[in-house]
């Protein structure tokens, strides 16, 4: 029987838990080459989802190693901003091994910057292994879905393991800082268990209005930017409806003036300073629109 998009979310728990154990073993070839470099700076070259998981990661990536991390698509990154410093290491990202413009990416970065080509991929038998001069697998196993899943948690997980191991083998963090991330990633797996559960309430609840969804603004800021991208890629592809992605602030500097009972605006609680501004904008939108959802680890005492 084929699998679907939720018995690859189902088994991202499971992975989670596996790829947190081995992580030392996961990231070992790519810390040892940012140290060998010696890198500082990081360059992310990605599309589509794979993109998205690198910007849910990137804010961690910078606090943990402290250095400077950008994520770009393949296709800008040839045409237009290429400027790379020697001490930067640049890692493009393909999880299906198939992706004709990272294939371009890299082929560029041998080329024409005379850089090492650096690969993260799901499949190390696929064909962008042959253009890359070190391909690392990182650790998402078999999707087979075209709209991936586990590939995004897989990715965004392996790129901040490999930050906190860079991190601790740098010696830029200390033991018991190590120890209390790692802490903090145990939970993560008990988290998203839970999220699956809510996520099957929530959509039973409001059955009526998530299937007829017209179009669909996902909003926050910081680290699910990511999570907000990946959303409306989600929308857009499945359902086929426009899904849009916006800062939480851009979002009320002109998307919201188009903003009508019939559209769908899902905000994400950042769970930062940005959390009173984020609960406000989400109360303004309710005054236009009953399918406004704030999704937040807070509770509140309104719907």
């Amino acid at each position: 029987m084929a699998k679907t998009m939720f018995d690859y979310i189902n088994s991202s728990t499971e992975l989670i838990e596996e790829n947190l154990k081995k992580r030392i073993a996961l990231t070992e070839t790519m810390v040892n080459e940012y140290i060998k470099g010696p890198y500082h700076n990081i360059t992310i070259v990605a599309s589509g989802s794979s993109n998205n998981a690198a910007q849910c990661a990137r804010l961690y990536m910078e606090k943990v190693l402290k250095c400077k991390v950008t994520v770009i698509s393949p296709f800008e990154f040839i045409h237009a901003e290429h400027s790379v410093a020697s001490d930067e290491m640049v890692i493009a990202v393909s999880q299906s091994g198939y992706s004709v413009n990272t294939m371009e990416a890299l082929k560029f970065i041998n080329d024409k910057l005379n850089r090492k080509a650096i690969v993260l991929t799901g499949d190390l038998n696929s064909d962008i292994v042959s253009v890359a001069d070190m391909a690392v697998d990182f650790g998402v196993g078999e999707e087979t879905v075209g709209y991936v899943t586990k590939g995004v948690i897989a990715l965004s997980l392996y790129l901040m393991l490999f930050a906190l191991e860079a991190a601790k083998m740098c010696k830029i963090i200390g033991r018991n800082e190590y120890d209390t991330w790692v802490r903090e990633f145990e939970k993560v797996s008990g988290a998203h268990e839970k999220m699956i559960v809510a996520t099957k309430k929530f959509y039973a609840d409001n059955i009526k209005a998530l299937t007829s969804l017209q179009t669909v603004y996902i909003c926050s800021v910081g680290a699910n930017m990511g999570t907000a991208m990946e959303g409306a890629l989600k929308v857009g592809e499945t359902i086929q409806v426009p899904g849009i992605a916006y800062e939480l602030e851009e979002y009320i500097h002109g998307p919201n003036l188009q903003l009508s009972p019939k559209h769908n605006v899902f905000i994400i609680d950042a769970q930062d300073e940005t959390s009173d501004r984020s609960y406000q904008i989400y109360r303004a939108s309710r005054a236009v629109s009953d399918r406004v959802y704030y999704i937040t680890n807070k509770a509140y005492d309104d719907d």
